[in-house]
C-alpha cells in the first residue's frame, strides 16, 4: 500500500474528510458510496462498486427480485 503522506483529525463524531485530490484521483463523488474494510489493525477505504450477487461481476446489472445479477447468472436464473 502506498502513503500519500495526508492526514486528518476525527471530528467528534468520528468523521474524517477526504481531501479533494484523492476522491477526484479515484473517481468518489458526492454522495457516492465508500465500502469499508479491515485489514489486521488497518482501516481501508473502497469506492463502492454494485456486482451481481452469484458471480461478483460487475459491468451491466439488472434488478431480479430487489437484487443486482448480471445478463449471465440471469439467464442460468430464467431457465432453471
Amino acid at each position: 500500500m502506498k502513503s500519500t503522506g495526508v492526514t486528518r483529525q476525527l471530528d467528534s463524531l468520528g468523521r474524517i474528510v477526504l481531501p479533494i485530490e484523492l476522491r477526484r484521483t479515484l473517481g468518489i463523488g458526492t454522495k457516492d458510496y465508500v465500502e469499508i474494510y479491515v485489514n489486521g489493525d488497518e482501516i481501508v477505504l473502497k469506492k463502492h462498486m454494485s456486482r451481481c450477487i452469484f458471480c461478483d461481476t460487475d459491468g451491466e446489472l439488472h434488478a431480479f427480485k430487489g437484487k443486482l445479477v448480471c445478463p449471465t447468472c440471469l439467464k442460468e436464473l430464467q431457465n432453471s
